[in-house]
This record gives C-alpha cells, structure tokens and sequence, in this order.
C-alpha cells in the first residue's frame, strides 16, 4: 500500500472511530455516568475472580500504562522510525507531541463528560479523576500504536510477531482498568476509540508535512532477496571460454 493510499485508509477510519467515541461520549453523559451495557456484569467478575497474584498481576501490568514508561516507549519509537541522529531526534520530538497532544485532549473530554468511577470499595488500585475515557487505556494504545509503526516501517524480521505483541500490551493495560475497578468497561472501549482516531489523525498529518522514507523491505521479500542464487560474473577469467569478455577458445 502506498503513502496516498494508507493516508486515505487513515481519514477513513478517523472518522468512523470518531463518530463511534463521540457518540459512546454522548450516551455515557447522557446517562449521567451511569453505567451501560456490560459496565456492572464486567465488574461484579472482576470483584468476585481476583486471586492475590492476579490483583498483583494486574498492578503491574497497570502501572507501565501511565508515568514515566508511555514517554520513553515513544521515545524509542522515533529512534526507531529515524535514520540518522538528526531525523531520530525529529522523530522522537514528533512522537512526544502526538503523545503529549493525546494526553491535553482526554482531559478536555474527561472534565467535559464528569463520569465518576465504579464504588471506591470495589478498588484494587489507586485512582484520581473522572473516569472517561481511561486514561492509561488511552496513553498505553497511543504509545503502542506509535510504536507498532515505527517496527512496521523499520523491522527486517519479525515485525509482524512484534507489532501483535505491542498490541496486547496495550489491550491487557486496557482489560487491567477493569479487573481492578478503577473504570467501568465502556471507559476502556472510550480510551481506545480516541486512541485509534488520534493515531490515525497524526498519520494523515505525517503524510501531509514529512517527507517520504524508504521502509525496510517486508519479510517475503528480504527472504526471497537472500535466498536468490548468486549470479556468475561474465567478464575476465570468470567467463566461459569463448564467451563475451572470456578467454579465447584453443
């Protein structure tokens, strides 16, 4: 797929995954935060199946969603992405602010929607603010999506296999909101619709304002590349005799 072709994939779905948030976002105001759909019999589970080692588990897997860990993932992705010093450091820039940007937007949809979160005593970890959409939902899909594109666009070998492993970090920080009842199961769909439309969004600009890079070859061909049969040289003693530039016969 080319450039023009994946820039016009990504305005597509932009506007299907916004359309879907915004009225996601209407309906869960709408409702005045009350819960929807499988919000309370996705909670009740989580309360009722939580082992010790699952709780712990699922904080672990919790906390890389938020801090310090989404910025210097991004980070890594535009060194990824780059080639050079320079254009590695533009990179990594670009995706801070795609990230960052991301983060000043949720707040701005959080405050506008006032959501509270599932019962206080239902918590197995420490939470603050409104609850759509997730926050760490949303910073982990964003920070993995940067990062699936930077693997997709540079990685010789196994970029398929690393770009799904990406990806369920970012679904199991997502499903870990839930299991430990700090957001109701719709603030987790909220998170990564906007993550989804704002990825694509920053794509579309990308296309539009950088220049084009050249991408590492996808497997099938770097594979086919280096099983190809050397081909024999024609010119000087490496010529069959008689041949074009080869040794006279006799």
């Amino acid at each position: 797929m080319n450039r023009r072709a994946a820039a016009d994939l990504a305005v597509s779905v932009a506007v299907g995954t916004l359309v879907a948030f915004v009225l996601l976002a209407l309906v869960v105001a709408g409702h005045h935060g009350a819960p929807l759909l499988t919000d309370r019999g996705l909670l009740s589970w989580s309360v009722h199946h939580r082992p010790p080692v699952a709780i712990a588990a699922a904080r672990g897997v919790t906390d890389t969603g938020t801090g310090a860990v989404p910025y210097l993932l991004a980070v890594l992705a535009g060194v990824i992405a780059g080639r050079g010093v320079r254009q590695r450091v533009t990179a990594a820039v670009a995706c801070l602010v795609c990230l960052g940007l991301a983060q000043l937007a949720r707040y701005g949809v959080m405050s506008l929607v006032a959501r509270a979160r599932p019962p206080v005593g239902d918590w197995a970890a420490q939470a603050t603010g409104w609850s759509f959409p997730s926050g760490h939902t949303t910073t982990s899909a964003v920070t993995a999506g940067l990062l699936v594109a930077a693997v997709l666009l540079r990685a010789t070998h196994g970029r398929r296999t690393i770009a799904a492993g990406i990806g369920c970090w970012a679904v199991l920080v997502g499903l870990s909101r839930v299991y430990l009842a700090v957001h109701w199961s719709t603030d987790v769909v909220g998170g990564w619709l906007f993550a989804l439309c704002w990825l694509c969004v920053c794509f579309r600009l990308a296309v539009r304002f950088c220049p084009a890079v050249p991408s590492a070859p996808d497997e099938d061909t770097a594979r086919l590349r280096d099983e190809a049969p050397a081909h024999r040289s024609w010119d000087g003693a490496d010529g069959p005799a008689g041949s074009l530039g080869g040794s006279p016969a006799g």
